[in-house]
């Protein structure tokens, strides 16, 4: 019995040297825990849900220092002056925080269709 504690106990202080077989099996326990403790206990450390705008939205800025962008024609439905100001801050301000919309106006492809929508805003 006192062999048993013996060898217990050099697990626990971590005696033995490095390629004989306990400190090999203390090496795979080790690993065991490692890769398999995360199935059986709860950690809850799941990453922080973000609220990514679903779209493609280009940032440039002019010579003057004001933020231009260019947002697909997709992410905006179309509607009066005040309804498309509001859809293209909504997806304009989680980029880049409190701005206000100078103005905007569609951009064409080659072919005539709307491609999307060029805004430019100063930051509040």
């Amino acid at each position: 019995m006192n062999a048993v504690w013996r060898t217990i106990r050099g697990y626990i202080l971590w005696q033995y040297e490095r390629g004989t077989l306990h400190y090999d099996i203390m090496v795979t326990l080790i690993l065991i825990f490692i890769f398999f403790s995360p199935m059986v206990i709860k950690f809850n450390d799941k990453p922080i849900a973000r609220n990514s705008h679903p779209t493609n939205v280009a940032v440039m800025t002019d010579a003057q220092g004001r933020l231009q962008f260019q947002v697909p024609a997709s992410a905006v439905t179309a509607g009066d002056d005040r309804a498309m100001r509001e859809q293209l801050l909504s997806i304009i301000e989680p980029i880049s925080g409190a701005v206000t919309i100078e103005s905007y106006g569609p951009v064409m492809d080659t072919s005539g269709h709307l491609f999307g929508y060029k805004v430019q805003a100063k930051r509040d």
